[in-house]
């Protein structure tokens, strides 16, 4: 999977990473920055949704679209991400890096608030929230009923935004449908996996 990234995909994300490194030193304004994931998360990302059995595969919050990617190394044939984002200058952004990434057909993206557009979506195999943090409760709440057997919920920044996202955290932790574990990869993963 890692060894078989195309020299597009390589290229696209060495510059988005290279934006977001400028982007977390240069004063750029928090809703313009990419804020987007480590390099490592990716790969754990993308070995989440290889092992997910069958259903839709989502993301909420595509920033540029780099975790895009990386997700879409583990889908198996035939599979498509579908991902979501409310900013229109990081629609484009995600739109360019998907054309130049040559993803077109294996990612959807859908501008606009996932809270309003998810209803269409069911059978969620895999599904990474990594948007406003104040949303992840409401996210969890849309969406938890729709996991299948085996599949996985993965929120990001649960170890630098803990206080911002302990109500999604308790509230998956006390589901009893849920297995859940924090992973301190980046800037932590809490893992959801439905029994």
């Amino acid at each position: 999977m890692f060894s078989e990234i195309s020299k597009e995909m390589k290229e696209r994300m060495r510059y988005l990473e290279q934006i977001d490194a400028k982007d977390r030193t240069d004063g750029t304004e928090r809703f313009k920055r990419l804020r987007q994931i480590p390099p490592e998360t990716g790969k754990l990302l993308a070995l989440f949704a290889a092992s997910c059995p069958d259903g839709e595969y989502i993301e909420v919050g595509s920033s540029a679209g780099y975790s895009s990617l990386w997700i879409s190394l583990g889908l198996r044939n035939g599979l498509k991400l579908k991902t979501y984002e409310i900013l229109p200058d990081k629609v484009e952004l995600a739109k360019e890096t998907f054309r130049l990434s040559k993803v077109t057909e294996r990612i959807e993206l859908f501008e606009g608030d996932f809270l309003q557009l998810h209803q269409s979506i069911s059978k969620i195999a895999f599904c990474f929230i990594d948007c406003e943090k104040d949303l992840y409760l409401k996210c969890f709440e849309a969406i938890s009923n729709k996991i299948v057997s085996g599949g996985l919920i993965v929120a990001d920044n649960a170890i630098n935004h803990y206080e911002y996202i302990k109500g999604m955290i308790n509230k998956a932790e006390n589901d009893n449908r849920f297995d859940t574990l924090l992973i301190p990869i980046g800037k932590g993963e809490f893992i959801c996996r439905r029994k």
